[in-house]
């Protein structure tokens, strides 16, 4: 299947490759994030790229941005692409803010190796897997090369972030979870943890990076959870770290994908932007050259020249 590994042109300049996104230059206040089919798992990108996968993180992320307008503004522009949006050139804060409402994934692993205190968030002892918690809990991490659990103390102290920003942060971090829990619990959707990035322009917070997609966040199934909840379907990009978990040698994880962890990789993509936008991602039956569709789509934009 086609797919957009990377993308390369001499017309813009490279301001940042990350594990999936590539950003350029356009001037001193927009920049073009392309959102690629790479694929990144325990901080490392696999060699496995998914073929729609950068569409459908571009395509929720814009929905969820124009939904969460009302409670902070973001660094949309527009879409110039499915896998491309020109952005407000922003200021980032190097936290993420984790917001997790059930004991699992990384949390449920250091929870079973005995630790009770998360970012500077205690939770007792005796719960079980996948249960949920009385309320959201905030647990921030560090955006380094390897990220890292981080009280918000110890992110006030260390210079991160000021102490009244941080409370903004965690505020509106709140205020997006319930947003989302709210709309997707609507459509059969449990949203399980998730992280914000956020930024500052000319002084104000605003929200960047993704959001409430299968990259950034956990969903389940509410009718799968309410019948086995330690059973409940992951529709997110859980079911592939879990896969890598289990096929480890030697401490290692796999680099690559069988092809068939791959298709269901891109069945669980293209059905939850379906289930959350409420159609199917338009380019899903595409067949052509995503970097040629991709281009042309720049050059329309006025981004890229034709020749």
């Amino acid at each position: 299947m086609n797919t957009l590994p990377h993308f390369a042109t001499p017309q813009l300049q490279l301001l940042h490759r990350g594990k999936v996104r590539d950003s350029y230059r356009i001037d001193d206040t927009t920049r073009l994030i392309v959102v690629t089919d790479r694929l990144s798992a325990f901080d490392s990108v696999l060699e496995t790229a998914i073929p729609h996968k950068g569409a459908v993180l571009n395509g929720l992320a814009n929905f969820w941005f124009e939904q969460t307008r009302g409670i902070i503004p973001n660094h949309v522009v527009k879409l110039v692409d499915v896998n491309a949006t020109l952005v407000k050139e922003a200021q980032p804060i190097k936290v993420e803010m984790v917001v997790r409402h059930y004991l699992t994934g990384s949390m449920l692993r250091g929870y079973q190796q005995g630790q009770r205190t998360f970012s500077g968030v205690t939770v007792p002892d005796g719960i079980t897997k996948h249960q949920q918690f009385p309320a959201p809990i905030v647990t921030p991490t560090t955006k380094e090369e390897s990220d890292r659990e981080i009280t918000p103390s110890n992110l006030v102290s260390e210079g991160w972030v000021s102490r009244e920003l941080y409370e903004q942060m965690a505020e509106k971090s709140l205020a997006l979870f319930k947003l989302g829990s709210d709309l997707l619990r609507e459509k059969g959707i449990i949203l399980v943890d998730t992280k914000y990035e956020f930024g500052l322009l000319n002084g104000e917070l605003i929200l960047i990076d993704e959001i409430h997609t299968p990259d950034s966040s956990r969903f389940w199934s509410a009718e799968d959870y309410a019948r086995n909840p330690e059973g409940a379907e992951q529709m997110d990009k859980e079911y592939i770290r879990q896969w890598l978990i289990a096929h480890k040698v030697d401490g290692k994880y796999p680099r690559a994908l069988t092809p068939e962890v791959t298709q269901e990789a891109v069945n669980r993509y293209l059905d939850i932007y379906a289930r959350i936008v409420g159609h199917p991602l338009p380019t899903a039956d595409e067949t052509g050259d995503v970097t040629e569709r991709l281009t042309h789509n720049l050059v329309q934009a006025g981004l890229l020249s034709a020749s």
